[in-house]
């Protein structure tokens, strides 16, 4: 009963109606068996605030990361990112700077609904609630200053986090990626932090568990896009969405995959080569402790010339680490005189280093013209169905970067757009 109470307040009873009480026992089905696949299901929101009385900034947001439910082929979980913002002066303005980044649990009901169960509130190690504003110089810090909705700087959080990739435990605890650190952060069932893993150590109550240093030299707000873990759950994998500026700002289409080994700690570093300069690898999921798909994609929408939103199968197998002899240089293993973000996909094939493996599976744009701009999680649903979700950017934008908020429509129509669920049949295997 107090678990019940509790579930309640936390989130509107309305959402568990089909699932206790006098309502049908839950029947996990996959939503495979319910969904039409290549068709848009948006995600349940509320609205946050809005702005003028015609602007709606929603909750929402989620579908920077998802994930399947590691036990329960009917639900999954999504994450939002830091919160909405918009460029505002030298850094970000935050209209709802208090927001919380936080985890949606979800199901698909036998009704072809999809319903959120509850929305877990990421948190400090001592349970305060985090928010999404960038972290000070020494723990993450990207440049960024923040600003509320009036204009005025506010206060950088050691916490904040700007989460975008997403793994669920079997013992329900969660990894989560992010943006600025980059950070990788162990949070329980409740969302409480139990470590947090960066190229930093600002792990003062964890321990000294480190991502590799040259990892710091991430592209602002283009960190660790994508996350993934294998299925053994033994070691993390994630992806940077962008080159990093290692040791300047590069335009290049060459990103890194890293490797975390839970139980020793231990680091290995790949090549992830882009179709071209300046795209998104924006999640990364396991096929096997080897094989994972990942996106990779541009800004674009649907429509517009050369929308790119692709899905390739990789391979670690067979591909080379360049992690180096030291992993505390700032600069990573070096051909020469260049970092691996300076040299070409020549020079790299020069010295012998071998990229990951990669073939395309899907062209969701090909496939049934996809709409979004911004496909960020996907999982798989089983044996040849992928599920991927979108982020809305809590429904607002900032077409002309002056700060000002205006609702984020879809080109073409009215529609405003929205985090949705989609599926699409593929042949990864």
């Amino acid at each position: 009963m107090l678990l019940f109470v509790g579930l309640c307040l936390l989130n509107s009873c309305a959402h568990l109606d089909d699932f206790i009480g006098d309502g049908p026992t839950p029947v996990s089905i996959s939503p495979t068996k319910i969904l039409e696949t290549d068709t848009q299901y948006a995600l349940p929101y509320s609205v946050l605030s809005t702005i003028n009385n015609t602007v709606e900034i929603r909750n929402g947001g989620f579908g920077s990361g998802a994930t399947a439910h590691p036990t329960n082929e009917d639900e999954f979980y999504a994450i939002t990112d830091r919160g909405p913002n918009t460029n505002f002066l030298e850094g970000k303005k935050f209209p709802v700077a208090d927001y919380t980044p936080r985890i949606g649990h979800f199901i698909v009901t036998e009704k072809g609904e999809i319903t959120l169960l509850e929305e877990i509130l990421l948190k400090t190690p001592s349970g305060k609630l985090i928010t999404g504003i960038p972290n000070p110089e020494g723990k993450g810090a990207t440049g960024e200053i923040p600003y509320d909705a009036a204009g005025n700087p506010i206060a950088f959080d050691d916490f904040g986090l700007d989460s975008e990739g997403i793994v669920a435990l079997k013992d329900g605890s969660f990894w989560v990626s992010d943006e600025y650190g980059p950070h990788i952060v162990h949070y329980s069932a409740s969302g409480v932090q139990l470590e947090r893993i960066s190229p930093f150590g600002v792990n003062e109550d964890t321990g000294d568990r480190k991502l590799p240093a040259v990892f710091a030299s991430r592209r602002a707000n283009r960190g660790m896009e994508g996350l993934a873990i294998t299925p053994d759950e033994k070691t993390l994998v994630g992806i940077m969405q962008s080159t990093m500026y290692n040791p300047e700002k590069i335009q290049s289409n060459i990103t890194r995959i890293v490797t975390f080994d839970l139980e020793t700690g231990y680091t290995r570093q790949y090549v992830y080569i882009q179709e071209k300069a300046n795209l998104s690898n924006s999640e990364i999921t396991a096929i096997s402790n080897t094989e994972f798909l990942v996106v990779e994609r541009d800004g674009k929408f649907a429509g517009e010339e050369t929308a790119q939103k692709h899905i390739y199968k990789i391979n670690l197998n067979g591909a080379t680490d360049i992690s180096g002899n030291n992993l505390k240089e700032e600069l990573g293993l070096m051909i020469g005189d260049k970092t691996i973000e300076q040299s070409t996909a020549e020079e790299l094939a020069e010295a012998n280093i071998v990229p990951v493996q990669k073939e395309l599976v899907v062209d969701l744009v090909a496939q049934f013209g996809y709409a979004h701009d911004k496909l960020e999680g996907i999982w798989i649903m089983d044996e040849n169905t992928l599920g991927f979700i979108n982020d809305d950017d809590f429904a607002v934008s900032d077409n002309d970067g002056d700060g000002i908020i205006e609702q984020k429509i879809l080109p073409g129509s009215s529609n405003i757009d929205a985090s949705s669920l989609y599926m699409v049949k593929v042949d990864f295997k």
